[in-house]
């Protein structure tokens, strides 16, 4: 397929991300305001993510199954709508269905990565494939932009509850609004494939067997990990340690996601053009772990600027690493599997995710705040980022 032509799987599969993002990333804005209305301090958000993060991890294992049987867009209709039910539950303001509701939207969001691999592997030029990865990864981004620019205005304007439905709403919409592409997309179907529970982890059994895949899942698991504790906690961090208002804290947040959205399209340049997909992974868990570990001298005393600044270089860092991990996994996945192969890096990917909220909070519980539990994950990073650099072949 010619450059001209991925523009429409690329916008559709954008879309799909940019809106299953927003389902997540709500919360942890919505964090200072909903948690004292359900009697818990805003870091608890970070067991909601746990849950969230839960129901993606299983998901994504049986999501290749699901999408050979029905097909990318189906699946992802499947996603939004799920997403939606999760936020409606969510929003009901109690405890107990906070967190299934968390765990709901996992369930949409876990398929619709390795939904959009199946579309764009097929559609994707190979010169600009790193790119077009990255390109459509900039939906996780850009859901945390609108999450930080457009939730305050929400909460405020409706409180967070008809907040979470109306975000619950936007993803009904865009289900329908892909309808019609269903037919152009969902192609090749395979109805006898078979989706038990007992061979719903044989995508993970396969990432392990192949060591370039094998890689791919422990370099995932932790930047996956550091990832969601900066959108996690990004907003609590500043408007309890920095005093910031909502609104500016959402800013900043929005801030370093937008950043993150050029780093993703600047990584699958770089990726394609020059230094090669591990490369990059490679200089991308050094730089992310630096970000991480100067959390230590973040203080309040920092001007506006240089918030914003250290905002951006972290996200563009711990959040702009998934296009080209994903351009790889799909370079190296066996023939025929892509979505498999996907789906079973990915559920190390959310196991790191599931796991870093729970870390993060214990560091918390121990009095180490937020400083020191940002520079206790940079370890690893910088030590995966350095095998990286090492495992530089393959381009």
């Amino acid at each position: 397929m010619s450059a001209g032509g991925i523009a429409l799987p690329l916008a559709v599969t954008f879309a799909v991300q940019t809106l299953a993002s927003l389902a997540i990333y709500c919360a942890p804005v919505m964090a200072p305001v909903a948690a004292p209305a359900l009697g818990v301090p805003a870091a608890a958000v970070g067991y909601y993510i746990a849950a969230t993060y839960a129901g993606s991890m299983l998901a994504s294992v049986v999501s290749g199954g699901w999408v050979s049987r029905v097909g990318p867009i189906r699946v992802s209709q499947a996603s939004l709508l799920l997403c939606l039910a999760g936020l409606l539950l969510a929003a009901s303001a109690w405890a107990p269905l906070v967190l299934l509701g968390g765990f709901v939207v996992g369930l949409g969001y876990g398929p619709a990565t390795p939904a959009s691999s199946v579309i764009l592997v097929r559609a994707a030029p190979r010169a600009i494939f790193s790119l077009v990865f990255s390109i459509k990864q900039t939906g996780v981004p850009a859901g945390g932009v609108l999450a930080g620019l457009v939730v305050p205005v929400l909460v405020l304007a409706l409180g967070w509850r008809w907040g979470a439905a109306a975000i619950g709403a936007t993803c009904l919409l865009l289900a329908l609004a892909i309808q019609p592409v269903r037919a152009r997309y969902d192609a090749g179907l395979k109805p006898g494939t078979r989706i038990a529970f007992a061979s719903a982890f044989a995508p993970v059994a396969m990432v392990l067997r192949e060591p370039g895949l094998r890689a791919m899942c422990i370099c995932s698991f932790v930047y996956g990990g550091l990832q969601i504790a900066l959108v996690t906690y990004l907003v609590s961090f500043l408007t309890a340690d920095f005093a910031l208002s909502l609104v500016v804290a959402g800013a900043v947040m929005a801030a370093s996601q937008a950043a993150s959205v050029a780093g993703r399209i600047g990584w699958g340049v770089l990726a394609d053009r020059a230094l090669g997909r591990r490369a990059v992974l490679g200089i991308l868990g050094i730089g992310m772990g630096l970000a991480a570990l100067a959390a230590l001298a973040a203080s309040p005393a920092w001007p506006g600027w240089l918030l914003l600044a250290y905002a951006a270089v972290f996200g563009a860092t711990a959040v702009g690493w998934n296009g080209v991990f994903l351009a790889e996994v799909a370079r190296i996945a066996p023939d025929g599997r892509t979505s498999e192969a996907t789906g079973g890096c990915l559920f190390f990917t959310y196991l790191g995710v599931v796991l870093t909220p729970l870390f993060f909070n214990g560091v918390l519980a121990l009095g180490g705040g937020y400083g020191v539990a940002f520079a206790v994950l940079s370890l690893p990073a910088l030590a995966v980022g350095a095998w990286m650099l090492a495992r530089m072949p393959a381009r």
